[in-house]
């Protein structure tokens, strides 16, 4: 089994954490650190940070219990991150019995619908770029909205080294304007709106594909639907 699977199912965190976690060469196997695409056989000891990873017995874990898919509005101060570690992070916000980890990140600075699970292998389908999932944001920006700086916003602008792909800007308030992407690059929309002068005061985000945040309230959680679910990976036949 892949390493990153093998901490993933132990219940450490997601198949991307996983990844993470091997990149900063905190994951050793029988004493040896190891990188991304290390597998892990019958008897091998796993250890992240030195502390030894215990694969959990079906009939003893939540990973027997119907896996848990939730719809939560983040407040903003609360962290996507499930080390524990780190105060304000979003596990211990939620509390909830089952094991979850968040599906992709909202920054710490904003607000609102992200999604989270306790089954590690939907995470990378959904956060998979060619998938190109719709993510809609409402922006506050520090400035009056002109129709040159929607133009600019839609067309692409360079972060990272890279140009963002064209996405549907359109202004929503003298302040404010409503912006929807399929990319999920690092602080994307304030690196965008810095390129233009613009500061972004206000932050969030609405919807995910066919997942809306509708009425709710900040801070509360609620299970995804069904057909919620097949929305977002319609192809897939088992949740």
């Amino acid at each position: 089994m892949r390493v990153n699977k093998y901490i993933s199912e132990a219940g450490l965190c997601s198949r991307r954490e996983a990844d993470e976690l091997l990149l900063a060469g905190r994951v050793s196997i029988n004493g040896a650190i190891v990188s991304t695409g290390a597998k892990a056989l019958d008897g091998d000891e796993v250890r992240v940070d030195g502390e030894l990873v215990r694969m959990r017995t079906l009939a003893a874990t939540p990973a027997a219990k119907k896996a848990v898919y939730i719809a939560l509005n983040k407040p903003v101060g609360i962290t996507c991150t499930t080390e524990k570690g780190v105060d304000g992070n979003i596990v211990d916000f939620i509390d909830h019995p089952q094991r979850i980890f968040p599906i992709g990140r909202l920054d710490k600075d904003s607000e609102g619908l992200i999604l989270l699970t306790s089954n590690g292998d939907i995470v990378n389908e959904i956060l998979r770029s060619e998938n190109r999932h719709e993510k809609e944001y409402l922006v506050g920006v520090n400035k009056a909205v002109t129709d040159e700086f929607l133009a600019g916003m839609a067309r692409g602008v360079r972060i990272h080294g890279q140009m963002t792909l064209p996405c549907r800007v359109r202004r929503i308030a003298r302040f404010g304007f409503s912006i929807v992407l399929t990319q999920g690059l690092n602080r994307q929309i304030r690196l965008m709106a810095a390129a233009f002068g613009y500061r972004v005061t206000q932050l969030r985000r609405v919807r995910i594909d066919n997942v809306r945040l509708g009425h709710l309230k900040i801070g509360q959680w609620r299970n995804l639907t069904e057909a919620e679910l097949k929305g977002l990976l319609p192809g897939r036949t088992q949740w």
